[in-house]
């Protein structure tokens, strides 16, 4: 459809899961898209892939944990293409961690990936629109455990709910600058470092997608396809003044018991 047709979308942690997923349909919708991740090997690749089907496309290496480097893969992307329009803060660390047993460590790890460096790469991404006098688009991917979450998820959830936060403060704060700012709380999904962690952290075999699966409402986990065709029409223009709105994109229903 074009969605994007003509846009600079650059998508933190773009290079597997949720965000790989993001950069594909984006570069589906007609734009050159840029993704960056600590590691080459798989940002290269899909780099490869997008250029193969047609797209512009550019990894950046970066570890979004240090602001630092959140602020220069946003300058490296304006460099290379003269503006960002679209950014999706999709890098996230779910290492597990208890009120009991949090290390001050591991706290500020999730910190550092799940907030500080969403944090500033908006900075650095929305102060490129407001001197254009530009209108842009960012979407966080945040999760429905912000809501409350597992004990094991304490740091986790910790993060992500200041992530809710700052997408509400930093919208209201942009809206006259036309610089639309949403979230999404998005489910158990089915990704690769979702299937680590299964098998880091709770022993999990070779058939525990299925049986995950087959617990569910809708017969299967989160698909990161879905959920990149959603946040395209979220950074497009088809979501019109949508802004500030932190939609829960799940299949179970906060406040509803059996």
């Amino acid at each position: 459809m074009g969605l994007l047709d003509d846009k600079v979308v650059l998508v933190n942690g773009g290079s597997q899961g949720v965000g790989a997923a993001i950069a594909r349909a984006a570069a589906r919708e007609g734009a050159t898209v840029a993704v960056t991740g600590r590691r080459p090997g798989p940002g290269a690749a899909l780099v490869a892939e997008l250029a193969a089907a047609g797209s512009e496309a550019r990894y950046v290496r970066a570890d979004l944990s240090d602001a630092g480097q959140a602020k220069a893969s946003v300058a490296e992307v304006i460099d290379a293409y003269g503006r960002i329009d679209c950014l999706v803060n999709s890098a996230g660390l779910t290492s597990r961690g208890t009120l009991l047993d949090t290390t001050p460590e591991l706290f500020d790890q999730h910190i550092a990936i799940n907030l500080k460096g969403p944090f500033f790469a908006m900075q650095a991404a929305v102060t490129d629109m407001v001197a254009r006098k530009a209108p842009g688009t960012v979407v966080n991917i945040i999760t429905s455990s912000a809501h409350g979450g597992q004990p094991f998820l304490a740091p986790y959830v910790a993060a992500k709910a200041g992530l809710i936060g700052l997408t509400r403060n930093a919208a209201h704060a942009h809206r006259w600058d036309r610089v639309r700012i949403n979230g999404l709380n998005i489910g158990w999904t089915a990704t690769e470092g979702e299937d680590a962690t299964q098998r880091a952290f709770h022993g999990a075999g070779d058939g525990w997608l299925d049986e995950a699966a087959a617990r569910l409402p809708m017969g299967k986990l989160g698909q990161p396809d879905e959920i990149a065709d959603f946040v395209v029409l979220l950074l497009s223009d088809r979501s019109g003044v949508v802004t500030g709105s932190v939609i829960d994109w799940d299949q179970n229903v906060l406040g509803g018991l059996d």
